[in-house]
């Protein structure tokens, strides 16, 4: 595993994963571009939420004792996003209509700083912030 990612997972949010995948089997992450429900991560069982060929693959999760749990977000989002580390948290609150946590009186959110120098060096992203992009 390399140690540059795009996306992370706090301990209380991975908590909460492992008891979704208990209930709801592997998940997955789609960043939410608005509307309906703002910008919240959205959260599914595997198959459930249909990708796009415009959809781009953040990163995985690394929750002990699962399987990777793979974050999304459209393209065109991601052009605004893409010098942005994602964090998914969790708080007390009621989440997303779709998103599995809904029910449990939590919610996904996400907490995000910029990419460090070595990480935009990384993603490879140097040219676009000389750029001005």
């Amino acid at each position: 595993m390399s140690e540059f990612s795009r996306v992370a997972v706090t301990d209380e949010a991975a908590e909460l994963l492992r008891q979704l995948t208990g209930q709801h089997g592997p998940l997955m992450f789609h960043q939410s571009g608005g509307c309906c429900d703002g910008s919240a991560p959205m959260c599914y069982p595997v198959g459930m939420y249909m990708l796009s060929a415009v959809d781009v693959h953040l990163g995985s999760l690394h929750v002990d004792g699962l399987e990777p749990i793979e974050v999304y977000m459209s393209e065109s989002q991601f052009e605004y996003w893409k010098f942005t580390h994602l964090t998914i948290d969790v708080v007390d609150g009621r989440g997303a209509g779709f998103s599995v946590e809904s029910p449990t009186g939590k919610r996904f959110l996400i907490r995000s700083r910029m990419l460090t120098d070595d990480e935009v060096l990384h993603f490879g992203l140097l040219g676009e912030r000389a750029a001005g992009r």
